[in-house]
């Protein structure tokens, strides 16, 4: 009996690979196929335009795994930011793959609001002759999930563009669906255009590239150090971890240094290392003691501790869990909260509750081990933003991090990530750890461009490896930072490195903000209200603006007060303004990393 599969692919059925590695395989495959076939290399007959919204780059990677695809098929192809491409130039494409994931509260992501703004207008062209086809990225922990890539999918049917393939909404573990769905659709559109797949245009072929989007560099997969990824993350020796904050500060604010060993990692100044945690321990044996287990019971072979401890995110109830809960003791506190169907009583009812709150409240009601795991989440790596530069620490990554905890005598929280780090890493212990790539945050590529920095807190992060990659550059472009936190005397983090930038003249200005030392509390917004106009002068001499932290807040107020400054400055209105910013956006000259 055939153990091929019914597409007829090459690979067996119990072949011990997964979807991702598989839909590589099938591509390498049909690209020897082909060439076999092909006496000469011609011009590719379809070019699919892969389109991408992204906030931490998982999108555009995803983008150029996509094109790679195409040209293996025999088809051209094309990565763009979604907000890089008017309607104009939309309608005039013929084949788009768009790839987006969604940010904040079912927002589109920051290089796609324009875009969407776009496509909605009144006067915005048919898609008639267009084929096109969705994949969202996105959690389902967030009410909205995937929700960028339900409203794109939609509105391109409302504007008569065909649909080549159903959407896929992917959860945080993208990997395997975003490869049957890309193996899918690229197959189908080869099929149609009776490609042979294989050789690819020639060098430098426009239909076989990376629209230009001001700093997408080559994609994730072909950088050293590739190899090391969510599914083979990198065994770094945590060689620092000191504390920056005073003792007396209400925060904990923690720098951290990973050996970068030989593990070929080569890193960017605004990339994100996603770090693998490990449950607390103590925390392990209470949610097992609630449950009724002593966490010797096997799961896979493997004792049931342990698989909470590495591969189940136990802090955080997911909505699963949730449902559960309300429908197992429908007279708890919870299902009286949930009943109620208002989303932000619920959000304000969970701040601060873990899995074994949850469970408590359900009482006798409450599930047991096997009836729990289902319903507990895969354990996800955290991501922080990187604030060294490889210019200056080419063998290390720095971290800043702010230890979560909160609580009372009777009952103390952490933070999964934040206090594995903190506390459960001895002294040169490793941690699992790979590189998350963002090259729509990173220095100006001209050197001379001034840079303006915010961000209050560990928002510090990325702009201290900034400032030190210009430092060791020696570019000469102006930089004007703007940080805040509680206490100037408790939370000043890297003062003496600042003011070290100030006297070297690397850092020009610096502004500061700290909320809680005089009876009116004082933010970074506040401080560019003041500044006003010689912001905008900064603005006008091609100034970028880079915005690093909390998303729900600090960026809306800091996006607020950058609006407010232009609109006084230029005094043409707030529309305007809003104009103003968004060519920033396009020029990638207003970025942010918020979370």
């Amino acid at each position: 009996m055939s153990l091929l599969p019914p597409t007829g692919s090459l690979i067996p059925v119990d072949a011990p690979f997964s979807a991702a590695q598989e839909s590589w395989l099938a591509g390498f495959i049909a690209g020897i196929a082909a060439a076999g076939k092909r006496a000469s290399g011609g011009a590719p007959t379809t070019t699919i335009d892969v389109l991408f919204g992204t906030q931490t780059g998982n999108a555009e990677f995803l983008a150029d795994e996509l094109v790679s695809g195409a040209k293996a098929r025999g088809l051209g192809g094309r990565a763009t930011a979604l907000d890089a491409v008017t309607a104009e130039q939309l309608a005039g494409m013929s084949h788009v793959l768009v790839v987006t994931s969604t940010y904040g509260e079912g927002e589109m992501p920051d290089n796609a609001g324009l875009f969407w703004d776009a496509i909605q207008a009144t006067t915005v062209p048919r898609l008639e002759g267009l084929q096109y086809a969705v994949l969202g990225l996105g959690d389902t922990s967030y009410d909205e999930f995937c929700q960028a890539g339900k409203l794109l999918d939609t509105r391109f049917e409302q504007l008569g563009a065909a649909r080549i393939h159903d959407r896929v909404d992917c959860d945080v573990d993208f990997e395997d669906p975003a490869a049957l769905w890309t193996a899918a659709v690229l197959d189908r559109l080869a099929a149609e255009a009776g490609a042979a797949p294989g050789a690819s245009g020639p060098a430098g072929d426009p239909t076989t590239s990376r629209t230009a989007t001001g700093g997408a560099g080559a994609s994730r997969a072909s950088r050293p150090g590739a190899q090391w990824n969510k599914r083979n993350p990198y065994p770094s020796t945590l060689v620092e971890n000191r504390l920056l904050s005073s003792p007396r500060s209400a925060k904990e604010i923690r720098h951290y240094e990973f050996d970068l060993g030989d593990s070929g990692i080569e890193y960017s100044a605004g990339d994100a290392l996603a770090v693998v945690p490990v449950n607390d321990e103590v925390f392990v044996g209470q949610l097992l003691e609630q449950v009724g287990a002593n966490g010797s019971e096997s799961l896979d072979g493997r004792p049931i501790a342990e698989v909470l401890r590495t591969d189940r995110e136990i802090r955080t109830p997911s909505k699963d869990l949730i449902a559960d809960l309300v429908q197992r003791a429908p007279s708890s506190e919870l299902a009286a909260v949930v009943s109620h169907g208002d989303k932000h009583e619920l959000d304000r009812w969970l701040w601060g509750r873990d899995v074994l709150d949850l469970l408590r409240d359900a009482g006798p009601a409450a599930p047991g081990l096997d009836e729990l795991l289902p319903n507990l989440r895969p354990l996800q790596a955290r991501q922080y933003s990187i604030s060294s530069s490889p210019l200056a620490h080419p063998d290390r990554i720095h971290l800043t991090i702010a230890s979560v905890r909160y609580g009372d005598p009777h009952r103390m929280y952490a933070g999964v990530a934040s206090t594995f780090l903190a506390d459960r890493v001895s002294p040169d212990g490793t941690v699992d750890v790979y590189l998350q790539p963002n090259a729509s945050f990173g220095v100006p590529a001209d050197p001379s461009a001034p840079m303006i920095m915010i961000g209050p807190g560990t928002g510090i992060a990325p702009f201290r490896g900034f400032l030190h990659e210009r430092a060791v550059a020696g570019a000469t472009g102006r930089n004007w930072l703007f940080f805040g936190d509680q206490h100037r005397d408790t939370d000043f983090v890297y003062e003496d490195e600042l003011t070290a930038l100030q006297e070297q003249g690397v850092l020009d200005r610096l502004d500061l903000a700290f909320s809680r030392d005089q009876a009116e509390k004082v933010y970074v917004q506040t401080r560019m209200l003041e500044q006003g106009a010689e912001l905008y002068r900064w603005l006008e001499d091609g100034g970028h603006v880079y915005v690093c932290g909390d998303a729900s807040r600090m960026a809306k107020d800091v996006e607020a007060a950058l609006l407010s400054v232009i609109a006084s400055e230029r005094g043409r209105g707030e529309d305007d303004a809003q104009a103003y910013l968004a060519d920033m956006r396009l020029g990638k000259r207003y970025v942010r990393d918020v979370y």
